[in-house]
């Protein structure tokens, strides 16, 4: 990993002239509320409803794959900190086209991401306020943008204070559900016969229990955005050196335990998909207002979502600009040191789906949701990818100079790489998830279209007037 890649850190965030005002414990509760959301606190019961107490198996299975790529991103973060967006990596060890579709494929997610969280907001919300739809959605997704252009400090604050929210939540919920699994609130004693009582504890099958990874394993995603987050902290290198043994924490205490003890207090047949599993078990504890609880706890969610989905889509826009991949005038900053405009362009597009949710909410936005199912995981597999390259040239001095490796070196990498292309032909035979991955595919193809015409149109410009360095493109 050499000094070029040093060199594009400093056109990114110095140069260019990102602020570095988020500190540690901004950029740790970043990547925990990348994490925590919508998913873990409803998408769960749909996991749980098609696998059964195995589910925390499933968990445990994708929280392990995630690790890996987590691990793989934070060796190449802590080697060369501050790139700007970690599918810069990817540019890095793949080359640049792999940067631009990585990028623009990740801009895409969340700006889809954004819509979804806004809408979703906007329901929860009118429980308590008398609005319409569109109006509720018009409020928040004006409220977050507004947080988004006032300062990355700002952002910070916001952020750190709706993932403090969320880690109490599952804190206070890990706490009040133990107690009663164990047998000391419950009244009847401990309630660990739920875990096998109906069916056994796999009552679908060992099958179902793979298949369920396909399921589970996006809504672990989300972790990355901390080295996003990282590139405008002063501390950068060392938060990404420490994120790997925070996200262990994470996924067994945040997915795995939590889901167990759901299962747990739970009987799983009870449990509805689409529904909070942990408000139906909150409600078997005997908490009072447990849907009330879970309503809020749940819009805290999507609203940390739909704020770090603006964060990150513009951060993703404006180091694509950076490199020449996207309109120049995302590249702008204001007085404050935001790229205002490539957080309003971000925004106009999470509008922009709103509107067709509201118009074809099973026709065009479907597809846009379809179409953003798997890009994430594809993604993924591009960093194991750009890791084991970056590694390969590498001279023994320098892997061994490395603060942060891959355990297991390649093989571990390798078998992460196989276990995602497993999950995506998985979904190809699922009729489920078949759509969400042929979809997806679409997408890539049309951003690998985009790729092609934008390099040889480069290559016309650059014999024309000579060579012109753009960011890796010559």
């Amino acid at each position: 990993m050499s000094g070029k890649a040093l060199d594009a850190s400093a056109e990114v965030t110095g140069a260019a002239g990102l602020s570095q005002t988020l500190r540690s414990r901004h950029v740790s509760m970043i990547s925990i509320g990348g994490i925590i959301g919508a998913g873990l606190f409803v998408g769960s019961s749909a996991a749980i409803a098609s696998v059964g107490p195995a589910v925390t198996i499933s968990y445990l299975l994708a929280g392990l794959l995630v690790l890996v790529v987590m691990r793989a991103l934070s060796e190449m973060a802590a080697a060369q900190p501050g790139l700007g967006s970690f599918t810069e990596y990817i540019r890095v060890g793949l080359g640049p086209a792999a940067g631009f579709i990585s990028g623009w494929l990740y801009w895409y997610t969340w700006v889809v991401v954004v819509a979804i969280e806004a809408i979703a907001g906007a329901t929860l919300l009118s429980h308590w306020v008398s609005l319409q739809m569109w109006e509720l959605v018009l409020v928040v997704m004006l409220l977050l943008t507004a947080v988004n252009l006032c300062s990355t400090r700002t952002y910070g604050e916001f952020e750190f204070w709706f993932s403090s929210i969320k880690v109490a939540a599952i804190i206070a919920f890990t706490v009040i559900a133990g107690l009663f699994a164990f047998g000391l609130t419950s009244g009847s004693g401990p309630t660990f016969r739920n875990l096998v009582i109906h069916h056994g504890f796999a009552p679908l099958g060992k099958a179902a229990i793979l298949a369920g990874v396909t399921t589970v394993v996006f809504s672990l995603t989300g972790a990355e955005i901390a080295t996003v987050a990282a590139a405008e902290s002063r501390e950068s290198k060392n938060v990404i050196a420490r994120m790997t043994t925070m996200i262990i924490t994470r996924i067994v205490l945040f997915y795995v335990l939590s889901v167990f003890l759901v299962v747990s207090v739970v009987p799983w047949t009870v449990i509805q998909s689409g529904s909070s599993p942990f408000a139906t078990a909150l409600a078997y504890t005997h908490v009072p207002h447990a849907d009330t609880i879970m309503n809020v706890i749940v819009l805290t969610a999507v609203l940390s979502c739909l704020n770090s989905g603006l964060y990150v889509a513009s951060r993703v826009l404006f180091t694509l600009a950076a490199k020449g991949d996207a309109p120049q005038a995302a590249v702008v900053i204001n007085s404050r040191r935001v790229p205002a405009r490539a957080i309003l362009i971000s925004s106009s597009f999470g509008f922009f789906a709103v509107i067709l949710a509201v118009l074809s909410p099973d026709g065009l936005f479907a597809f846009l949701v379809n179409a953003s199912g798997v890009l994430v995981l594809i993604i993924y597999g591009l960093i194991c990818c750009a890791h084991l390259r970056l590694r390969w040239r590498m001279r023994p001095a320098e892997q061994a100079a490395l603060e942060v490796k891959v355990w297991l070196f390649p093989w571990l990498s390798i078998a992460t790489i196989a276990a995602i292309i497993a999950v995506l032909g998985a979904m190809a035979i699922s009729p489920r998830l078949a759509s969400q991955l042929y979809s997806s595919l679409l997408t890539v193809a049309a951003v690998s279209v985009a790729c092609v015409v934008t390099l040889v149109r480069r290559r016309r410009q650059a014999r024309v007037s000579g060579p012109v360095a753009h960011g890796g493109y010559i």
